[in-house]
């Protein structure tokens, strides 16, 4: 089972400089805990406060964890110019393949790439590109104003497909839940074919250590 933490430093109280602070923190916690990927989501900053960020947030990876994974959301640049593993792709970013294309040019390094899905063509997709997984969302609540879950049915049709599919059925590749999915649903996304769960608050809120075993006996 995989664990995807997604970051959003404004959910933590304090002012700016306490809330980052209190990210890094958390970051580092994940790491130590077992989470295996974490995605540095801070859509609002610009480009130079974000990549500073990235660095740091990479070095609390890197002394808590040697397996732990720092992606960041939407920007190869900036995953590549602060050492990180790999980059997240939002729905309408370019393909994986085109990513990975890119990135292997700069870097001897093979990236980790995450792929957005709310549907199982989004799967399909991101599989044949050569992404790395999908997060497939939302399951269970809205992640967007406009967007409706799509529910545990969806999930399992997308991680149900026969070999040589396209889909995650094929056994390559991973599909994450994501959206609403806490301690009391996240069996039923296991059961339903999930490769792992994936979560703002899922992780961000509460002990995080008793959260990630509690996860780990599921």
């Amino acid at each position: 089972m995989l664990l995807y933490y997604i970051t959003d430093r404004k959910g933590f109280a304090g002012t700016n400089a306490g809330q980052r602070t209190a990210l890094l923190r958390r970051i580092a916690e994940a790491a130590g805990a077992g989470v295996d990927y974490i995605q540095l989501r801070e859509k609002d900053l610009c480009s130079r406060k974000l990549e500073h960020l990235a660095h740091e947030a990479v070095r609390a990876v890197r002394d808590n964890s040697t397996s732990a994974k720092l992606l960041i959301n939407g920007r190869a640049d900036i995953a590549l110019a602060s050492g990180a593993d790999g980059v997240h792709l939002p729905s309408g970013e370019l393909p994986a393949s085109e990513i990975r294309a890119l990135w292997t040019k700069c870097s001897r390094s093979e990236p980790v790439i995450g792929v957005s899905a709310h549907s199982l063509a989004d799967v399909r997709e991101a599989e044949v590109h050569g992404a790395s997984f999908a997060v497939l969302a939302p399951i269970f609540e809205k992640v967007r104003t406009n967007m409706k879950a799509i529910g545990l049915d969806t999930l399992r049709e997308v991680c149900s497909g026969e070999p040589g599919d396209k889909g995650s059925g094929s056994g390559r590749f991973a599909v994450l839940a994501l959206g609403g999915v806490n301690l009391t649903n996240a069996q039923a996304c296991l059961q339903a074919g999930a490769a792992g769960l994936a979560g703002i608050r899922l992780f961000q809120s509460g002990d995080l250590w008793e959260t990630v075993r509690q996860l780990c006996k599921l």
